[in-house]
């Protein structure tokens, strides 16, 4: 006579613990917003973390931050769910690992290293160029863009009762480097090809094409700047901030007609302004 063995029925997904590289050691279920007041409360412990985290190379993700660029010209919305995948699991939206930082900084130098050979420069001058593109064209700008918006949407943007619900400055900060990645390799890597032998030549087509490009790279990054924002639910009007595409075509459309050249413009400011 054949036994049979009794079947227990599966845990019930409430009593399943959280998964292990995630766990927060408190409940989620917290009553009365106490797991809010303790983000707020470890916010500068958090960003003390993440600093520390820069001397680490071994602690950082680089195969994810690299997947990240790459969905960022395939599929930048994918980039944002996982955004919203850190919120639910690590109570934040800014990244807290430095690993897209790095490997922007390292693609930021191969960049300046193509300009410093187009441009011909000494090595001092490349030097002086990489700080340039370095603490003033990604952070520094970086810096006031993400400051811009941080005070834009928690004033302007909130959905009413805001409910607790902010906007992080570390994340208005990702949003930035997400979307400038794209605009350094279209117009940091990709034109540098075309540099000498057809933007910056005395002809309508290098006007052309050339400012072509920066109409890609900053239409995209306004793109992904938008994609950014509306990422987050308790945001409002988040499709206002596309509108300055409006501005950047009709300063395309004057560009082509009273031959202003960008990346000629932009040659001649690295040269003869910051060098």
């Amino acid at each position: 006579m054949q036994t049979y063995t009794k079947l227990t029925s599966p845990p019930s997904p409430g009593a399943l613990g959280p998964t292990a590289p995630f766990s927060r050691g408190k409940s989620e279920e917290t009553k009365n917003g106490s797991v809010k007041q303790e983000t707020r409360l470890s916010a500068s412990a958090k960003r003390q973390k993440y600093l520390r985290r820069l001397f680490r190379l071994r602690q950082m993700d680089f195969e994810y931050a690299f997947w990240q660029m790459v969905y960022l010209f395939i599929s930048p919305q994918k980039v944002y769910r996982n955004f919203q995948y850190r919120k639910n699991t690590k109570d934040q939206w800014a990244r807290d690992d430095p690993a897209f930082l790095v490997l922007l900084s390292f693609w930021l130098c191969v960049s300046s290293i193509g300009f410093a050979l187009v441009l011909g420069l000494h090595f001092l001058g490349f030097i002086k160029f990489l700080l340039w593109v370095i603490f003033v064209d990604c952070i520094g700008v970086g810096l006031l863009i993400a400051s811009l918006f941080w005070a834009i949407t928690n004033k302007y943007m909130i959905l009413a009762p805001p409910r607790g619900q902010d906007v992080e400055w570390g994340y208005c900060f990702d949003v930035h480097l997400n979307a400038f990645f794209p605009l350094l390799m279209i117009l940091h890597l990709f034109q540098i090809v075309f540099l000498n032998s057809v933007i910056n030549k005395d002809w309508f087509f290098g006007c052309l094409f050339g400012n072509s490009l920066w109409l890609i790279a900053v239409g995209y990054y306004i793109y992904i700047n938008f994609l950014g924002y509306s990422a987050l639910p308790f945001l409002k009007n988040t499709r206002s901030l596309l509108f300055p595409m409006m501005g950047v075509l009709l300063i395309f459309t004057l560009s082509l007609i009273f031959q202003w050249n960008f990346s000629k413009g932009l040659c001649y400011f690295y040269k003869y302004r910051v060098l």
